[in-house]
């Protein structure tokens, strides 16, 4: 329920709490940063007023976190949902992928590289700065697909592969971080799914430009126009970017706060990040599934849909495997913060449901894959054959599948952490490692490796890193998160984070009492 218009946000609480003072006394402050004044995680008023009203409907204020997730996702949906889009496609849209493989295979590479690491640079920076360097990569990659386009420059598109890693790295840390630590623990499922939703509507939308423009098109590859279309809509993502509040002016419903570092160094980050590995080793039992997130998109855009069908039909392709993620990520966000169940128990249905599905939809990508091989595909299908059908509701479900594995696998994340600057690592090592999976991938098909082999690399790893995974699904995902255990490694102290209720962290049970007792006095 938002707050009425003139509600200002609670001033940070004193040591004086008993909580405060409580966890004040077990908790370890980091002796990186420098703490900051109380009233440095204030902003002005009107980020603390509701940004419209209908009636006595009120909107949130600026600094809440559905308001940044809104963001952060029509980022999502004009930057990297854009360039899915043209991905999408099958080879950027060009007939011949090999220089767009190997564009893709040096953008995921400075992608994992530069991912890992992103999550200390947010931390240094800022969530919006980083956002910001990280949206402008997708306007020019989309830009040097154009000047391929017309003259054939694989130098520059390459280049604009490699300088996109960069920027995309740093961008899908910062989404990562506002995704999972901004929203309470009982709403996380539903902000993944929120995300996903209107992240992937970028690609709907933006499939129906070159399904549209190339509707009457008998060229294997898109027009101009195309390209200039996604061009216009990335430069207004990139903009959007600046619109982005930093991490510490976040206030929840609540009053609470999100834990992060005050006034971080270079060193106190990258310290940090190793911290983040020895102090939570089990997040590398979940690097398997990083690195099968994305390791079948190369797959799934090259061989089957590239491979298999007309131009007009890839697009058509494309704007269903986009629909399809949008129906999955809200599926799963349904699931994962469905209240009958508690946090494990969700944890663990759900990993039962998402390894079913594994079997079962590459297993139908298994019968489908049996019927052509790289020297006999002829790259015909239209959407009007009467074996259509078959094909397309397996592309679809291979959409489905991919947003329903992403949502879960940032589901298991944000389980793990409340903690900003954790979280922010987190989405560095899982959108770094992801990438190395994807450059793998592209790079086997740019080296033209069989099909079947291709395919049969995508079903194992999932399968595999699943199983690898289990330790944490079923036995790290607890109920709520320590509040204690998540200020271990920040200067923050709960009464810099706790709000006027508490809600959504896990208080340790005496000084809760504590605290009851002292109000009723």
């Amino acid at each position: 329920m938002s707050p009425e218009p003139e509600q200002q946000p609670p001033a940070p609480a004193t040591t004086e709490s008993p909580v405060a003072q409580s966890l004040e006394e077990k908790t370890m402050p980091s002796v990186q940063g420098e703490p900051a004044v109380d009233d440095a995680v204030v902003g002005p008023d009107w980020m603390y007023k509701p940004i419209f009203k209908i009636g006595k409907w009120q909107a949130p204020w600026f600094a809440s976190p559905e308001t940044q997730l809104y963001l952060v996702s029509f980022v999502c949906f004009l930057c990297p949902g854009m360039y899915n889009a043209v991905s999408g496609l099958g080879g950027g849209g060009q007939v011949n992928a090999t220089d767009v493989n190997n564009a893709n295979t040096a953008l995921y590479s400075t992608f994992a590289v530069v991912g890992f690491f992103a999550g200390s640079i947010a931390n240094r920076i800022g969530l919006r700065l980083t956002l910001s360097l990280g949206g402008f990569g997708y306007f020019l990659y989309v830009a040097a697909l154009l000047s391929y386009n017309i003259n054939q420059n694989a130098g520059f598109l390459i280049f604009a592969g490699a300088l996109l890693g960069v920027c995309a790295g740093l961008l899908w840390c910062a989404q990562g971080a506002v995704m999972m630590s901004y929203p309470l623990e009982h709403e996380k499922g539903k902000y993944i799914a929120i995300f996903w939703v209107i992240f992937n509507l970028g690609g709907v939308i933006g499939s129906l430009v070159p399904l549209g423009q190339n509707m009457h098109s008998t060229a294997g590859n898109v027009n101009n126009g195309t390209y200039i279309a996604f061009l216009v809509l990335m430069a207004v993502g990139f903009a959007l970017c600046w619109a982005l509040a930093d991490s510490k002016y976040i206030k929840r419903r609540d009053g609470s706060r999100v834990i992060v570092i005050k006034n971080p160094t270079w060193k106190s980050e990258f310290l940090g990040l190793w911290e983040t590995l020895l102090s939570d080793s089990y997040i590398v039992w979940l690097f398997p599934m990083f690195l099968a997130s994305n390791w079948f998109y190369g797959y799934h855009f090259n061989a089957v849909n590239l491979a298999y069908f007309t131009v007009r039909t890839r697009a058509l392709n494309s704007l269903l495997y986009w629909l399809m993620q949008m129906v999955g990520a809200f599926v799963f966000g349904q699931l994962l913060d469905m209240k009958c169940f508690s946090r494990p128990m969700r944890a663990k249905i759900n990993f039962g449901i998402l390894f079913a599905i594994t079997l079962g939809i590459w297993g139908g990508g298994y019968a489908f894959q049996t019927r052509y091989t790289r020297e006999t595909v002829k790259a015909d299908m239209d959407f009007t054959d009467s074996g259509y059908i078959g094909p397309m509701f397996l592309y679809m479900f291979y959409g489905f599948y991919d947003a329903a594995f992403q949502t879960c696998t940032y589901w298991y994340m944000g389980s793990l952490s409340n903690n900003a600057r954790k979280l922010a690592n987190f989405a560095g090592f899982y959108k770094g490692i992801q990438s190395a999976g994807a450059a793998g991938m592209w790079r086997l098909d740019a080296v033209k490796t069989p099909f079947m082999t291709e395919f049969a690399s995508c079903w194992g790893l999932l399968l595999g890193s699943m199983l690898v995974a289990t330790p944490v699904v079923f036995f790290k995902v607890k109920d709520s998160t320590d509040v204690e255990e998540d200020l271990k490694f920040s200067d923050e102290t709960a009464a810099d984070i706790l709000g006027e209720t508490g809600e959504g962290i896990n208080l340790p049970e005496k000084p809760r009492a504590h605290e009851d007792a002292s109000d009723k006095a």
